[in-house]
């Protein structure tokens, strides 16, 4: 392909607002940006002199830029979040942890349920939130189990009770679900979880106080006692939590960076206390500014909340970026208030900074120490193996029970560690079962035989297994059609299989190696190993439930979920179905003599 002609496309580029995308020479996209004035922004990538080394990069790369026009510089901070969220182009700062947050749910019910919630909002109720963590809200869950009474059951769970379960021994359910409380009671309780929750504390305090004096006037002084122990919980947890003063919700983003690796710790304040925290780790090409770092990850972080609508007024940043006044326009159009991304310089909000700061220096020399462990575990086996370089390996193995629905799964490692994204599973079909030998040639056929990409093939394959499950990968790999040629080793366990005692089988199990317990070589192959069979037995329980939870008659043609529904119904369930006659199953509501038949003769395999 010829060269990027940056003049000739200069002149068609519109001076409005929008996204524009760059490709490389392969048509993939490297970089997404948004700009106020295109023409503008995208002239500065093609200037005599570029200060930058990760710009020059990027310019050197580019085959072919593509713009999209937006209405408002709001809109384009909107699409450009979605591309770079859909593409995670490599010169952008990429924030990985892009799940939704998680919320404390109130459900709509006639008895209310407190349940976890990430995702769409679905389910009629009152939503809590959201949380840094799902760890914060299984401990805010469990907390509020202790303290009032309010069920968290599924509510399957809950409508087939009847008689009081084990929560309700312990106290920690009022059992609503057999009446063991009235309605109007468990509403009371309710609707103080509501206000805990909003953070209105010493409201719902005062009341207990008032329900306490209530019940010892009337000399009910069990119930008296249950709500004095609400109450002295309920005290306890305000001694523990940090509160803020003055300041009632607030955002505070600590920042460190070293050695390439950065840290961004989000201190979440809501309601007068610290809700919780998160680090992330954005992935940063090489020579970005700090500055750009933490406005790309203001960008994408706060983007991504705004579809919640609780982005609190005032962000906390460390130190000033470019475009903070855009964003905060941007993020102010889209969640309908005034945001405002400002720096603490004295007072509360400036010791906040100082706990985020803290938080996220202490979580990056966590990350460099696991990094460096990491580095030393593969300088020891590249050592070890006698080898100059290791930037991937892979490890399989396989997966079942007597036989039966067989996984086999191949986990990907590179100089980094675990490689999620590379990881795959593979369903073992046309094997006689329990066959862990051709189930070995199966996956290695899946894994490699559509392979063209030679930076896809591994320096190293470990085979979970002996010299059985080797010789399956000595031979597949006789006739190996490209240049490298992986080493391929089998991780044998001793014979109490207990973890340090394990053996390298190589060269088809002709040269062993045995390396001490405490080895950092052995601890990388330890871990490799343990996260296929992970992965492994991962897949194959999903695939034992899916079939678990897959009725038999499902497999007939012209069986809907209507008829299945009714034949199961009619008949008692499905060894009722099974002992049926043709007959006994026409009788069927729904169910014609040929679908009879056909479900007859299913089930007894009488073709």
């Amino acid at each position: 392909m010829s060269a990027f002609n940056a003049k000739a496309f200069l002149k068609t580029v519109s001076s409005e607002p929008g996204v524009y995308r760059m490709l490389d020479a392969k048509g993939q996209v490297i970089y997404v940006g948004k700009a106020k004035n295109l023409k503008k922004r995208l002239s500065s990538y093609f200037r005599d002199n570029i200060p930058e080394n990760k710009t020059r990069a990027l310019v050197a790369n580019i085959a072919q830029i593509e713009v999209t026009l937006t209405n408002t510089e709001t809109e384009a901070l909107l699409l450009e979040n979605n591309l770079i969220k859909k593409y995670m182009p490599r010169y952008n700062i990429l924030l990985r942890d892009d799940k939704s947050y998680p919320y404390i749910l109130v459900t709509n019910h006639r008895h209310p349920r407190l349940a976890f919630h990430r995702g769409t909002r679905k389910i009629k109720g009152e939503y809590f939130g959201p949380y840094p963590s799902a760890g914060a809200v299984s401990e805010s869950l469990r907390l509020m189990q202790k303290i009032f009474p309010v069920r968290q059951c599924e509510d399957a769970y809950y409508r087939a009770r009847s008689r009081p379960c084990l929560q309700y021994q312990l106290k920690r359910c009022s059992a609503p679900c057999v009446a063991k409380i009235s309605d109007q009671d468990y509403l009371q309780e309710v609707d103080m979880v509501k206000k805990f929750l909003a953070g209105r504390s010493s409201e719902v305090i005062a009341t207990l106080v008032e329900n306490m004096e209530a019940a010892s006037l009337t000399l009910e002084f069990e119930k008296a006692a249950q709500i004095r122990d609400q109450i002295l919980l309920l005290r306890k947890m305000q001694e523990q939590q940090a509160v803020s003063g003055n300041v009632a919700e607030l955002d505070v983003i600590g920042f460190a960076a070293k050695n390439g690796l950065v840290a961004v710790h989000v201190l979440m304040i809501r309601d007068h206390k610290i809700l919780g925290s998160k680090t992330y780790f954005p992935k940063t090409p090489k020579d970005s500014s700090n500055e750009e770092v933490l406005e790309s990850f203001c960008a994408q972080y706060y983007v991504q909340l705004s579809n919640t609508g609780r982005i609190p007024k005032q962000l906390v940043i460390p130190f000033s970026f470019t475009g903070s006044d855009t964003l905060a326009d941007g993020l102010s159009a889209i969640c309908s208030k005034k945001i405002a991304f400002i720096r603490a310089l004295r007072g509360e909000k400036s010791d906040y900074l100082s706990l985020a700061n803290k938080n996220a220096h202490n979580a990056l020399e966590v990350k460099q120490s696991a990094k460096d462990s990491i580095a030393k575990r593969y300088a020891q086996l590249k050592e070890t193996l006698s080898l100059e370089t290791i930037n991937r390996m892979e490890c399989f193995d396989i997966s079942h029970t007597m036989g039966e629905n067989t996984v086999a799964s191949c986990v990907v490692f590179d100089e980094q560690g675990p490689a999620n994204k590379e990881y795959r599973r593979f369903n073992v079909e046309g094997i006689t079962p329990g066959d862990d030998y051709a189930a070995m040639a199966f996956a290695l056929r899946k894994r490699y035989n559509k392979l063209t990409d030679e930076a896809k093939i591994p320096d190293i394959i470990f085979i979970d297994g002996g010299k059985g499950q080797l010789s399956q990968a000595e031979n597949y790999f006789a006739d190996w059609p490209h240049g490298k040629l992986p080493l391929l080793i089998g991780v044998a366990k001793g014979t109490s299989r207990k973890p340090g005692l394990e053996t390298l089988l190589i060269d088809g199990g002709r040269r062993t190696v045995n390396l001490s317990s405490d080895a950092p070589a052995l601890h990388l192959i330890q871990h490799i190993r343990d996260e296929s069979h992970r992965f492994a037995i991962a897949g194959h329980r999903n695939k034992r439930q899916k079939q678990r939870n897959t009725s038999i008659l499902e497999e007939i043609s012209g069986v809907g979920a209507k008829k299945r529904q009714a034949v199961l119904k009619y008949l008692g369930g499905i060894q009722g179905v099974k002992s049926a006659t043709i007959s006994e199953l026409e009788r069927v509501p729904g169910i014609s003599r040929s679908i009879a038949e056909r479900i007859y003769h299913h089930l007894h395999d009488d073709k």
